[in-house]
């Protein structure tokens, strides 16, 4: 048995509500009370886990991230703190001199909206900076990718390969491919890149793990199973390296349709698999994001009228899809960025209803109306929210939507108060990962980077409750595990999150630079902060 005691508890049952001193066993809550109490009720002594003064939470799970992508962004070229594509030319022309010739470049995270002058990559400007290499270079929301000419030769793609359904070649006036994969467009290059051995899988998972602990994460939903070819092996990932090794983290894996035959075949089924790794809803793209303007508007975009974005899937797809998931008593899990593409998710869903009390999430919920907040209303699902979007997003989406629709776009606190069940993630490695991150910006609703402090919608601000809520009873609540984690209760998991400092007793500003203390995962210290 262990005692945690000499800091601050926040239970998260209720707002303001503390605990002396928690008792646990084999990673499990036994008691929250007094310190007295609880060491006269434990059997024998209790090992006592001395917080110093630290403030304790529930564990921070973050709804929505891609972990082996987060630990191959520590391995690759990492282009998402780049401000000018100046910056990105000379990352790559860097590495064209450090790899032998003919070996891949491969990078991700680049963000025009970042720049000063926000214009994308071309393969022409690859060209000449890596002139002897294929370059791949992937765009912080993924859903789009640059690529230089050797690759596309690489790829088999020129002037006359056609847009696969829900992709775009991008191409100048005159037919000529600039270089630009959107979406679906990037599975051209599967067959082209270098092959992926699991030992890199292993490796990045690995560094996204470690990466996620010190950060305060014990847990996360991550969406991974379908990008690196054989769903088995990467599968077996997170088992050898979770389980076997003992990188003890709460995985709860979401299962891309593209890889759920093989899922089933092999006999698994919703939730089933371990105490550490398991498997969660179906996973289906209706939409891509907003950067590339490719998620999926009912009406065009206001900053280039031609487009109202993509479609991943038409609607009847869509409905089979859902209806795929129920034949396998499923819930799903559905990126949707757009107001139309979350159209078709509710048309779908109240077509063919979650079963046996399962509950549904819709992923992002960027851009709705008033119309789909009451449609949603009434459904049993989940909005799985990522506050960090308000920060990278703004103010340039306000141009590309139009300032007169903006009213129920990035609406956190309205979805919150109409009763809406909302989940915080931080979609990383899109958005950094880190919860601090994610909270600061539910609560102040401005960008770090912006020396003016903005606020974007300070009618959407959440309480500090709120957001914290949002990545612990909310990430539960969205994988059914409102019952044994997020709160600290007898009977639940002993995860646990610990801070340095209290937020409640700080300046909202300092959640940006707070330290994480300790992370624990059923009872055991994950990541212990040097001292």
């Amino acid at each position: 048995m262990q005692l945690w005691t000499n800091g601050t508890i926040y239970t998260m049952r209720e707002q303001g509500e503390k605990a002396e001193a928690i008792l646990t066993d084999n990673g499990k809550i036994v008691e929250v009370g007094s310190k007295e109490d609880l060491l006269a009720g434990a059997i024998g002594q209790p090992e006592i886990i001395d917080l110093k003064g630290q403030t304790l939470f529930p564990g921070f799970v973050d709804s929505h991230l891609h972990l082996i992508g987060v630990g191959e962004t520590l391995l690759r070229l990492d282009l998402s703190s780049f401000r000018s594509k100046q910056e990105v030319m000379e990352a790559v022309g860097l590495k064209a001199k450090e790899l032998p010739e003919g070996e891949w470049i491969l990078g991700d995270g680049w963000n025009e909206n970042q720049w000063t002058n926000p214009e994308v990559i071309t393969a022409a400007e690859l060209d000449a900076v890596a002139p002897n290499h294929p370059v791949y270079l992937k765009r912080i929301c993924r859903h789009a990718a640059v690529v230089n000419s050797i690759a596309l030769e690489a790829a088999k793609i020129d002037r006359e390969t056609p847009d696969p359904e829900g992709g775009l070649i991008d191409r100048t006036p005159a037919g000529e491919l600039t270089g630009l994969l959107k979406d679906q467009a990037q599975d051209f290059m599967i067959p082209a890149l270098p092959p992926i051995e699991e030992e890199y899988i292993q490796k990045s998972l690995r560094e996204g793990l470690k990466h996620a602990w010190s950060l305060g994460l014990t847990g996360g939903h991550t969406e991974d199973l379908s990008y690196y070819g054989d769903f088995t092996r990467t599968y077996r990932a997170f088992q050898k390296v979770i389980e076997e090794e003992g990188n003890h983290f709460r995985a709860h894996l979401l299962v891309h349709h593209q890889v759920i035959e093989d899922w089933h075949r092999q006999g698994h089924s919703f939730l089933s698999g371990s105490r550490y790794v398991e498997f969660g809803a179906m996973k289906i793209f209706a939409d891509g994001a907003l950067g590339g303007r490719t998620a999926l508007l009912k009406s065009g975009y206001a900053d280039d009228p031609s487009t109202n974005g993509v479609a991943i899937h038409n609607p009847e797809k869509l409905k089979q899809l859902v209806y795929k998931a129920r034949q396998y008593d499923m819930p799903i899990a559905v990126h949707t960025i757009g107001d139309l593409a979350f159209e078709y998710m509710l048309d779908a869903i109240e077509q063919y209803p979650a079963v046996n009390a399962q509950r549904d999430r819709l992923i992002h919920a960027q851009i709705l109306n008033e119309d789909l907040v009451k449609r949603a209303e009434k459904l049993p699902i989940v909005l799985d929210i990522q506050p960090r979007f308000v920060a990278s997003d703004f103010p340039w989406v306000v141009e590309r939507i139009g300032e007169e629709r903006m009213k129920w776009n990035y609406a956190w606190k309205t979805l919150l108060d109409r009763g809406i069940a909302c989940a915080g993630g931080s979609d990383a490695p899109i958005e950094p990962l880190g919860p601090l991150l994610g909270i600061h910006a539910a609560v102040t609703r401005t960008n770090p980077l912006d020396p003016s402090g903005t606020v974007y919608g300070e009618d959407q601000c959440l309480t500090l409750f709120e957001a914290i809520e949002l990545f612990t009873k909310g990430s539960a609540f969205a994988c059914h595990h409102e019952h044994n984690r997020g709160i600290l209760e007898k009977g639940y998991a002993a995860d646990f999150t610990v801070l340095e400092k209290d937020p409640f007793e700080s300046d909202v500003n300092d959640l940006l630079s707070l330290a994480v203390g300790r992370t624990v995962v059923d009872g055991k210290t994950v990541y212990l902060a040097e001292k």
